[in-house]
C-alpha cells in the first residue's frame, strides 16, 4: 500500500461547486451531512474546513479508503464519523450521527482515485495486475471470478449493458476461446483478449479498447447500479425538508439514474386534467442544476479525472414520509 498522504494523492473534483450548492442546506445550528462517497476524504475535509459547526458521516465500502481518509480527518474529532458499508445505507449513516434528517448528502460515483492508483486492485487497464476490481476487498465476487466461470451470454450481456459496447459479442466469445487454453489470471491478459476482438478500425474511436470491457466487470463485481438505484431515493428520503442531494456522475449510466430520479420527484404527480393540484401531488423535490454541470477548462486540464464529471443537485421540499421525530 502507498504511504503517501492521502491529501497528496487525490484532487476532488467541483470540489467549490460541490460545497456552493450544500451551503444553503447548513445554515442550521447544528447541521450534519453524510458523504455517501467518502474516498480519501478530499470534499469531507473542506466541508468541515468551511462548516465550522458541520458534522459528516463518510460512508465507503473499502477499508483501505476508510484507513486513510480516518488519518486525514482526524484532527477533526468527533465532527467526522466513518461508516463501512455502500453508500445505499445513508439512513444508517443518519443514525449513527443521532438523527433521523440530514441536511445535505454528497456522491461522488465511481472507482475512485485510490482505486485506479493501487496498481494491485486491477481497476485499471493501463498496469498489468491481477483481475480483481473489488471495492470492498473483504468481498467474494472478484473480476477473476466474472471472467472466468460466467457464461458466454452472460459475459456479453454484461458487457453490451453495463459497458455499452457493440462488439460485445466478439469480446465474450474471445474470452471463451482464451480461458479454454488457461485462466485469465491478470488485466493484462484481458487487455490481450479484448484487443484481439475489436477491430482495429474500431480500437481507438472511443479511447482505449479495453475501457468499456473493464467499466462493465468493475459495476458487476461491486453492483454499482444496482446499489446506486436505492441509494438515490434512500437519499432523498433521508434529507429534511430543506435539505439537498448533490451527486457527481463519470459515466451515462450512473448519470442517467441520478437524473431519472431527480426528475421523478421534481414532478406533480396529479392526474391529467385534474382541476386542482392537491398538496399529496405536488413535486417532492426542486432541481437545482440546469441539466448536468461540467467542470471548466481549467481544472480539467490540471485534473484530467474531472473532464467526464456531471454534476446534479435537487433540494427537498416536502416529505412523502412521516419520520419517527423531528428534528
Amino acid at each position: 500500500m502507498d504511504d503517501t498522504p492521502a491529501e497528496q494523492r487525490h484532487i476532488p473534483v467541483m470540489l467549490q461547486r460541490c460545497l456552493d450548492l450544500l451551503a444553503p442546506a447548513l445554515e442550521t445550528p447544528e447541521p450534519v451531512v453524510v458523504d455517501a462517497t467518502l474516498g480519501m476524504g478530499g470534499h469531507t475535509q473542506a466541508m468541515l474546513e468551511r462548516f465550522p459547526a458541520l458534522r459528516v458521516v463518510g460512508i465507503d465500502r473499502d477499508p483501505q479508503a476508510l484507513e486513510l481518509a480516518g488519518g486525514r480527518l482526524a484532527r477533526f474529532g468527533d465532527r467526522f464519523q466513518a461508516l463501512h458499508t455502500t453508500y445505499d445505507h445513508v439512513a444508517d449513516a443518519a443514525a449513527l450521527a443521532g438523527v433521523e434528517r440530514v441536511d445535505g448528502i454528497l456522491f461522488d460515483l465511481g472507482v475512485s482515485s485510490l482505486q485506479l492508483d493501487e496498481r494491485e486492485r486491477g481497476f485499471a487497464y493501463s498496469f498489468d495486475a491481477p483481475l480483481d476490481m473489488r471495492m470492498d476487498s473483504r468481498a467474494e465476487l472478484s473480476a477473476y471470478t466474472v471472467v472466468n466461470e460466467y457464461d458466454e451470454s452472460e459475459l456479453r450481456d454484461i458487457i453490451y449493458r453495463w459497458g455499452e459496447d457493440r462488439f460485445a459479442p466478439r469480446i465474450a466469445r474471445a474470452i471463451v476461446a482464451a480461458r479454454a487454453e488457461e485462466p485469465l489470471r491478470t488485466t493484462a491478459q484481458l487487455v490481450d483478449v479484448v484487443r484481439s476482438a475489436v477491430p482495429a478500425a474500431a480500437q481507438h474511436k472511443k479511447g482505449h479498447p479495453a475501457k468499456q470491457t473493464f467499466q462493465a466487470l468493475r459495476i458487476e463485481v461491486n453492483e454499482e447500479l444496482d446499489v446506486l438505484e436505492r441509494a438515490v431515493p434512500a437519499a432523498v428520503e433521508t434529507v429534511r425538508v430543506g435539505g439537498r442531494v448533490v451527486a457527481m456522475s463519470y459515466h451515462s449510466l450512473e448519470d442517467r439514474i441520478v437524473k431519472q430520479e431527480f426528475a421523478r420527484g421534481a414532478r406533480s404527480t396529479a392526474p391529467r386534467g385534474f382541476p386542482v393540484e392537491l398538496p399529496e401531488h405536488r413535486p417532492t423535490l426542486t432541481v437545482l442544476t440546469r441539466g448536468a454541470e461540467r467542470a471548466a477548462q481549467d481544472e480539467t486540464e490540471s485534473n484530467p479525472r474531472a473532464a467526464s464529471a456531471r454534476l446534479r443537485a435537487v433540494e427537498k421540499l416536502r416529505e412523502t414520509t412521516t419520520p419517527g421525530s423531528v428534528r
